[in-house]
């Protein structure tokens, strides 16, 4: 082999040896541009470019504006993210739109993601984890990754007491009825897509992550959790925040988790 006789040679030999460690350590990153991220948001112009800007480069980040009034969508164009408008309020209304975004591109000639991410615009989840979540799909030991609050650590009031029981309750319930080990609902999440296609997806509010969770056991979907850290979020929760978004959304959860419950034995 002949011995490279200039220091630029060198350098350029141990640049591509740096590389190739670096890749062979990190198997996952060559793979995230087959990833798409859909980020349901409203009036999160404060947390959202935090969220851009520590989200790893990935193929595409697609930013549902669910009506804000602010610069929710000037912020999220700034941050090289896809924006789609969705008029009718609501989380699964807004996921869903997400959705049909993808199909839409794919449609028009765009390829399939392999993954699509969930994450929230609030900047309580932890983006740059993102390659965690991934990482067990990819790897073909799991076809839904759900990042688990209840299991990481958590900042103080970044989840309420009612959060986290109403949490427990849902998982709890999971368990009883359908034998779904879940210790949280949690909105940052991936699954391969074309599995994600298959749940057929339906809710259009608060019930959208236990449907996809309860929806997925009955696909018999290969499935795990991962400890993530949440912190307090940017400005105030529409949900647990408030006395009606936390009974809203509490009652949607056990009214998803006794519809399917009814329906366990014809699925």
């Amino acid at each position: 082999m002949r011995r490279p006789n200039t220091m630029s040679q060198v350098t350029a030999i141990n640049q591509a040896e740096s590389a190739a460690v670096s890749a062979a350590a990190n198997p996952v990153s060559s793979h995230l541009q087959s990833v798409v991220v859909v980020i349901p948001a409203l009036n999160e112009e404060r947390s959202l470019p935090l969220v851009l800007g520590d989200l790893p480069d990935v193929g595409q980040v697609i930013v549902i504006d669910n009506g804000s009034t602010d610069r929710t969508a000037d912020v999220a164009r700034a941050g090289g993210a896809v924006v789609v408008n969705e008029s009718q309020r609501g989380y699964g209304a807004a996921c869903l739109r997400g959705l049909a975004t993808i199909a839409q591109q794919i449609n028009d000639g765009r390829a399939a993601p392999e993954i699509v991410v969930f994450l929230d615009a609030d900047y309580s989840d932890h983006p740059d984890l993102l390659p965690r979540l991934v990482a067990p799909i990819f790897m073909g030991q799991a076809d839904f990754v759900l990042g688990s609050r209840l299991l990481g650590e958590r900042e103080k009031g970044a989840m309420p007491p009612q959060s986290v029981y109403g949490n427990r309750l849902a998982c709890f319930l999971m368990r009883l009825l359908f034998g779904a080990r879940y210790t949280d609902l949690g909105p940052f999440r991936a699954i391969d897509y074309g599995k994600l296609c298959d749940l057929k997806m339906a809710d259009e509010n608060f019930g959208w992550t236990i449907e996809m969770q309860i929806k997925a056991i009955f696909a018999k979907l290969r499935y795990l959790e991962i400890p993530v850290p949440y912190r307090n979020r940017v400005g105030t929760s529409k949900i647990s925040g408030t006395v009606s978004g936390t009974i809203k959304a509490g009652s949607k959860i056990l009214y998803t988790v006794a519809r399917y419950g009814l329906r366990r034995g014809s699925m």
